[in-house]
């Protein structure tokens, strides 16, 4: 299912608000630490040269600098809220370098908003800037084979709305959500590393609480576990202090290896 030697890059590990959260003055959003700071949720899969994100945040400027990133080969969507597309037209220096246009993949109807709100990408008019040059494909759940590594959509409930996360080989990035379905869980087994959501410690109607990923994680027994879309009521340090050594928090820049037990 998988190809060899995947890297797993965190660019953003926060909430729809990002941390620290825009006028507030708490401990986790005024920490030192630098893991307490937090741009909107994504990652990046990148193998045999090859690079696929995984969401455009409204950080992806900033995510792709910090990153180093000279390279975009596809992009994944999980659902089309604002802390997941906003970032979209900054694909264009990728544009610009590779002098072709790059594949997008998401569901029916999240390729019907990403459409909507970035309209004069796809309206076909009378260019007088430039703007992305993307190819736009739907995904229906079936597996997508991109350049050798097979990417398995996962059906999850983000509250009332079934979104997707991804399976790649032996890893798998659940964003938000708040349920997963069986038929899901089934998908998910045998895994090296697993990325769930966890909010916060009080339950939340979209979104999954420490303690809820942390029975998920009981269940599915991956070898490692990473929790993202963090929000500040989680202060890193300890948050991690609670937690079993196999599961982790996410924090922005961790570079994982999948498959070698490898995390810097």
């Amino acid at each position: 299912m998988a190809g060899p030697g995947i890297k797993i890059t965190v660019l953003g590990s926060g909430t729809s608000v990002g941390v620290p959260t825009i006028g507030c003055h708490c401990d986790v959003c005024t920490s030192s630490d630098p893991r307490d700071s937090r741009l909107r949720p994504s990652i990046l899969v990148s193998y045999g040269g090859r690079n696929i994100l995984i969401d455009t945040t409204p950080d992806f400027r900033t995510q792709a600098l910090r990153a180093k990133i000279d390279r975009l080969d596809a992009v994944l969507f999980t659902h089309a809220h604002a802390d997941h597309i906003m970032g979209l037209d900054d694909v264009r220096p990728f544009n610009f370098r590779q002098k072709e246009q790059i594949p997008i993949y998401a569901a029916p109807e999240t390729l019907a908003s990403i459409r909507r709100v970035f309209q004069y990408i796809f309206d076909n008019g009378k260019r007088e800037s430039n703007v992305p040059r993307l190819d736009a494909r739907v995904l229906d759940g079936s597996p997508v084979d991109l350049f050798g590594v097979e990417f398995l959509p996962a059906p999850i409930l983000h509250g009332s709305q079934t979104i997707y996360g991804f399976r790649f080989g032996d890893a798998a990035y659940l964003t938000d959500h708040s349920d997963i379905p069986e038929s899901t869980m089934d998908r998910l087994q045998g895994l090296d590393v697993l990325f769930l959501d966890a909010l916060r410690y009080k339950p939340h109607p979209t979104h999954s609480t420490v303690d809820r990923s942390r029975q998920t994680v009981e269940r599915l027994a991956p070898r490692r576990a990473f929790f993202t879309h963090i929000c500040h009521d989680l202060r890193h340090a300890r948050a991690e202090e609670l937690l079993p050594p196999h599961i982790r928090l996410a924090y922005d820049g961790l570079e994982i290896l999948v498959g070698n037990g490898d995390q810097r």
